[in-house]
């Protein structure tokens, strides 16, 4: 597997296509919105590859104190073929010995997609990740964080996280 780093210069349809399919509308920020942070923050943005198909792609804010994996995506045509394990086996390589988080659907809410919210649970629990029993809202979906290194996480770390980001989006391009 091979990866590329996308900017707001080589970005192409295929990355934006994903993003757009791969999650809710309520959980995107408008693409456009999205390459400016890209340009404009420390974000790793990068594309997967299996010789020259497009795989997927992860986005992760690097953080002094954590890092967020904050968007993980495999085109749905490429699911539960090892591609996801291989993503993310390179992204714990790549931030070894460093704390890492991530939000994903809580399995605690009654929800039309608990088998799949379950499954992708067990997933990142099999890759060394816990629960931190940190919960936010977002809109109508409970979002638990989940954990990989040393540390604790604490709503208090999120809010700055997110403090951060609200800098970046709402300054002026």
């Amino acid at each position: 597997m091979t990866t590329k780093q996308i900017t707001i210069d080589n970005a192409d349809e295929q990355s934006k296509n994903l993003y757009e399919t791969a999650f809710p509308k309520d959980e995107q920020i408008p693409w456009d919105d999205l390459m400016r942070l890209v340009k404009e923050m420390p974000l790793d943005f990068t594309a997967y590859y299996d010789g020259k198909e497009f795989i997927g792609f992860t986005i992760v804010y690097p953080r002094k104190s954590f890092n967020w994996f904050w968007y993980f995506a495999v085109r749905e045509e490429l699911r539960d073929k090892g591609y996801g394990q291989q993503m993310l086996t390179q992204l714990i390589e790549q931030y070894e010995g460093q704390s890492c988080v991530l939000d994903m659907e809580s399995t605690t809410q009654v929800c039309e997609n608990i088998v799949q919210r379950k499954r992708r649970r067990e997933f990142y629990l099999r890759n060394g990740f816990r629960d931190t029993n940190v919960y936010r809202n977002y809109n109508d979906i409970t979002m638990t964080i989940m954990m990989r290194g040393p540390g604790s996480f604490t709503l208090k770390d999120w809010d700055k996280m997110v403090d951060e980001l609200k800098r970046f989006w709402w300054s002026e391009p």
